[in-house]
């Protein structure tokens, strides 16, 4: 049993034949409900049920359910962050789940309703699903239940914007006479997530692995703040050799011993790589994050010869 997947946008769907929602930075997941016993599954229909716990409880006591929704976990600023759920979500172990579960407490965002009491509810309207959802009386985002259901929109335009500036994933929108079709990918469905571009300093590289010439492969960046530079994360999707040779002589001659940041460095990242003065900047494209957080799936854009670290 397979999740329907949304399509990509171009743009934001306008009318009243679309709703909106959030785009929830976290583990897709359908959740089927018999006889008291839940099975939640994964997009690639995984049985995934021992690594949540907290959610493996219907809250709806007997009834029979099918429902499909996205498990997140928030960051410490508040935000759904899929790397929080990273320690969780290949869990196979019951005793370990329940230990994580209280540290990573996870939230079920449940967005569409399949079945109810034995009716497949699939064949119907995103709009007759959705009433049928709300008529349930799950948990609201207010509410800190573990099962929640989040807001539909009818605005696309601003919905897109207030996810833009509150950091969040990006949104997506439904049709509203959608059907559900299980294991299918469609157009009635559009995602739109945000990705930013911005300017950050290189405080090390990383060469390639298995490579004896020690090419570049990634770059290690920071951002410039008041409590000095500060680990964002590491960039190796978009250097390529051209790339690669350009900045291997820009790089040439800042070699250091010691880490130019200064907050910790992950192990991971930090193994192998070759420490240079904070001197050269780049342009980062990554999925849109609230400020103090490491960047999700960058790529370098290139070598921003006008600017300082001072001007950042």
């Amino acid at each position: 049993m397979r999740p329907m997947l949304a399509s990509k946008g171009t743009h934001v769907p306008t009318g009243d034949e679309w709703v909106h929602e959030v785009k929830w930075d976290g583990v897709r997941a359908l959740t089927d409900v018999r006889d008291r016993r839940v099975r939640m599954y994964s997009r690639n229909g995984n049985d995934i049920t021992i690594a949540w716990p907290e959610l493996s409880t219907s809250p709806l006591a007997d009834r029979d359910v099918l429902v499909d929704g996205e498990i997140i976990a928030l960051n410490e600023h508040g935000l759904p962050d899929f790397r929080v759920l990273q320690d969780r979500m290949h869990v196979r172990n019951a005793t370990t789940a329940r230990r994580l579960m209280s540290t990573v407490p996870a939230t079920y965002m449940v967005f569409d309703l399949l079945r109810l009491d034995g009716e497949d509810l699939s064949g119907l309207s995103l709009d007759e699903r959705r009433r049928r959802l709300e008529g349930l009386g799950l948990g609201s985002i207010e509410g800190g239940s573990a099962w929640q259901v989040p807001a539909v929109y009818d605005d696309g335009a601003m919905l897109f914007d207030a996810t833009l500036q509150q950091g969040l994933e990006g949104i997506v929108s439904k049709r509203r006479r959608s059907t559900y079709t299980f294991d299918s990918r469609t157009p009635h469905w559009q995602k739109f997530a945000h990705r930013l571009s911005a300017s950050f300093v290189v405080g090390g590289w990383r060469p390639q692995e298995g490579s004896s010439a020690g090419h570049l492969a990634a770059l290690l960046v920071g951002e410039p703040t008041a409590d000095g530079l500060m680990y964002r994360g590491r960039v190796g999707s978009g250097i390529g050799g051209k790339a690669s040779r350009l900045l291997t002589g820009l790089l040439a001659g800042l070699a250091r011993t010691d880490s130019p940041f200064d907050d910790e460095v992950p192990r991971v990242d930090a193994l192998g790589t070759h420490w240079v003065d904070p001197v050269v900047v780049i342009d980062v494209d990554s999925h849109a994050t609230a400020r103090n957080q490491r960047l999700r799936q960058p790529s370098y854009r290139g070598v921003r010869s006008d600017l300082t670290a001072a001007d950042l």
